[in-house]
């Protein structure tokens, strides 16, 4: 007995299961529905073995092919299919092609597809203007008349059918083919009028005068409907042109030179209309694309010209003021109106100039330098303007340039102005130049000589010539203090009628090192300071050091007068609020019943009591009219007295004390007292006894002053 089998995909492989054979008889079946579109054949291997399972023959190959059956539509590669084609194409020209897929076996009718179009729209002029072919799937054209003016597109039904297009046994589907008419141009452009008028001012640039309108049927902002302008006559000078506004299309009629209403008062255009692209074979422009443009020049007050302008003029420098100079005049180009030119000056730096308002002649009011600041390559340029009296005024301005020729106005002067030189210099010598704001020949080659003044210059120095431009200046000792030395040089130009001056050279001796550079320039620069800055300097030293002093003194004073205040006033026989307390005057003694006389009698006290009294600066002598009885000094008040006895005689010798701020300083009581001076009070026993009892019949106020020098207890 043998036993069969089958190996391979659709049996024993993926997809398992499709094909399977009986073991025994070894017929092969099939299990599930075949897809030909998904497998088209299977191959496979069948195997026959022995109830032992040995092979008793070699196996076999078996392919088995899937027959297809009309069973897949066509199906289109897009849903709609998108063409152009120029408008005026002529019948036979390409549109599109448009293209289906049928997954059945194309060898087979079930696979052979077959293009038709069942409808257009719209059908204008023609319901039959395009055609496809069956089997490649091109459109065509069959008919003329496509004007993209009138129909811009085309909406085609294509059907494509299999079984070769058999409607009884084919499959069939459908698309959409949408043909756009592109646009040509084979439409000129058209004024809108035959005539468009403008106007301008004189003189006016880049405005538009007028705006020209056209209408052209193509497709808007193509090159076939965008105009392009162009002036065929009027204009042989080029004074207009006409670009086109992209948004609009209209010509802009615009002035791109001036013009002069005095020489021409209107234009005459003519203006032709274009496309950007030539129009299409066959068409021509017709007489709507030419129209005609009149531009009235309108007259305006224009400025006053100079001619010519710069106005260039040669002279040299050094002209005294009122010297005339040239005549500087400006042209109205209003002929047509009278007006009268007023000239003045706009620029002049330098302020040399005036001009004649009516006649424009100008002259100097300065003398005239060519080395001025405001000459530039002896060139000075001055700006003038000429105003009319027009309706409004006008104006214009002029440029005098002047160009200045050099005279010998100028010394020279020796350069560089500072040298640097070692005490032991090594060269000893020094090579100079001159400077001379002069031009050849009035300046080099120069004259130098050292100045015969200050003796000592030729004494320590030489001057040699090296050339017409250079001299060396050389050291005649062989050392030379640290300084600053100021050498007079004189120099003299070459000039007609030569001009010298006599300049000094600053020469900064200074000690140096081993390679020749300045090692102490700070106090060679100190040593530089003028006179002038070191009196300065000084004045400010001795006025600080016054300063200083006066409010040390002034210090020390307070001090001592604090002291002394201390000293005399006990805590507990402080009197301020009783008569010693000078400065409340009250008020007066006229104002008192009391006898101011008793207090002193100046003329009959001793000498040395005299001399304990302390006057005041501003205190006004008293008048000897009246004698006063001398009365016994008081017992000596104790310790008290020594210390007034002691301020007393410190503010005798102290010649700056003053009359305020201290006990020992009495008040001024005014003049004509019968009282005399106060301070002939002495409270010390060396004045002699006297009696002061009676003081204290005048008050509380006297009585303790009795107590004090009378030595009462109380």
């Amino acid at each position: 007995m043998l036993r069969y089998s089958v190996t391979g995909p659709g049996a024993d492989q993926p997809p398992t299961g499709i094909f399977i054979i009986n073991p025994i008889s070894g017929q092969l079946s099939v299990t599930k529905p075949l897809d030909r579109e998904h497998i088209s054949n299977f191959h496979l291997r069948a195997h026959a073995v022995d109830l032992n399972g040995n092979q008793v023959e070699n196996p076999i190959d078996i392919v088995i092919n899937v027959i297809d059956m009309n069973d897949n539509r066509p199906e289109f590669t897009h849903t709609t299919f998108n063409g152009s084609v120029p408008e005026g194409s002529k019948p036979g020209s390409f549109v599109m092609t448009v293209t289906a897929l049928d997954k059945d076996d194309p060898k087979t009718a079930n696979g052979m597809l077959r293009y038709k179009i069942l409808s257009q729209n719209p059908q204008s002029p023609s319901s039959n203007m395009f055609t496809i072919n069956n089997k490649t799937g091109d459109i065509i054209t069959v008919a003329a008349g496509l004007d993209r003016e009138k129909v811009t597109q085309y909406t085609l039904i294509i059907q494509a059918t299999d079984m070769e297009g058999n409607p009884t046994y084919g499959l069939s589907n459908t698309a959409t083919a949408v043909i756009r008419i592109t646009d040509v141009n084979d439409n000129p452009p058209e004024f809108t009028s035959d005539t468009f008028l403008g106007e301008i001012h004189e003189n006016r640039v880049n405005v538009i005068v007028a705006n020209l309108t056209v209408t052209d049927k193509d497709q808007p902002h193509t090159s076939a409907w965008s105009a392009v302008y162009r002036i065929v006559a009027g204009d042989p000078t080029g004074r207009f042109s006409i670009p086109t506004d992209p948004t609009t299309n209209e010509g802009l009629l615009t002035v791109v030179k001036p013009i002069d209403f005095e020489l021409t008062r209107s234009f005459m255009l003519t203006v032709e209309a274009e496309n950007e692209i030539p129009l299409a074979r066959g068409i021509h422009l017709p007489r709507q694309s030419t129209a005609t443009v009149s531009v009235r020049i309108l007259d305006i007050n224009e400025s006053p010209e100079f001619n010519p302008n710069p106005k260039s003029i040669k002279l040299e420098e050094g002209l005294p003021a009122g010297s005339l100079l040239t005549t500087f005049t400006a042209q109205d180009p209003d002929r047509f109106m009278r007006q009268t030119i007023r000239y003045s000056k706009m620029y002049d730096p330098a302020n040399w100039l005036e001009i004649d308002s009516v006649n424009g002649r100008i002259s100097t009011i300065a003398i005239l330098d060519r080395e001025s600041p405001y000459v530039k390559n002896n060139l000075y340029n001055v700006t003038f303007m000429a105003s009319d009296n027009g309706v409004p005024p006008a104006s214009g301005t002029g440029t005098l340039q002047m160009y200045l020729l050099d005279i010998n106005d100028n010394a020279p002067y020796v350069f560089p102005p500072e040298v640097e030189m070692c005490e032991k210099p090594d060269p000893n010598a020094i090579n100079i130049t001159a400077s001379d704001h002069d031009l050849t020949p009035n300046a080099g080659p120069f004259a130098f000589e050292l100045a015969s003044r200050p003796s000592d210059v030729r004494h320590n120095w030489t001057l040699g010539r090296l050339s017409g431009e250079y001299a060396q200046l050389r050291l005649r000792i062989g050392f030379l203090d640290s300084g600053i030395y100021e050498i007079p040089i004189t120099i003299t130009d070459s000039g007609n009628l030569p001009m010298s001056n006599t300049s000094y050279l600053r020469v900064k001796v200074c000690q140096c090192d081993h390679h020749g550079d300045c090692v102490d320039m700070e106090r060679i620069i100190a040593a530089g300071l003028g006179t002038g800055a070191i009196i300065a300097i000084l004045i400010c030293i001795i006025i600080l050091l016054v300063l200083v002093l006066l409010f040390v003194m002034w210090m020390k004073r307070r001090d001592k007068e604090r002291q002394a205040k201390q000293l005399l006033i006990d805590p507990e026989d402080d009197v301020r609020d009783n008569i010693l307390k000078y400065d409340e005057e009250g008020g007066g003694e006229e104002d008192q019943d009391y006898d101011l006389s008793q207090l002193q009698q100046p003329d009959a006290l001793e000498p040395e009591c005299i001399k304990v009294g302390i006057r005041r600066l501003d205190e006004r002598p008293l008048p000897h009219d009246h004698q006063y009885p001398v009365r016994s000094a008081a017992p000596h008040p104790g310790d008290i007295g020594d210390f007034i006895h002691e301020g007393l005689k410190a503010a005798d010798n102290d010649p700056t004390a003053p009359p305020y701020d201290s006990l020992l300083v009495f008040d001024y009581e005014g003049s004509g007292s019968t009282a005399g001076s106060l301070s002939s009070l002495h409270s010390s026993s060396s004045c002699g006894d006297q009696d002061y009892d009676y003081l204290g019949d005048w008050g509380p106020r006297f009585r303790k002053l009795a107590d004090l020098y009378g030595g009462g207890d109380d």
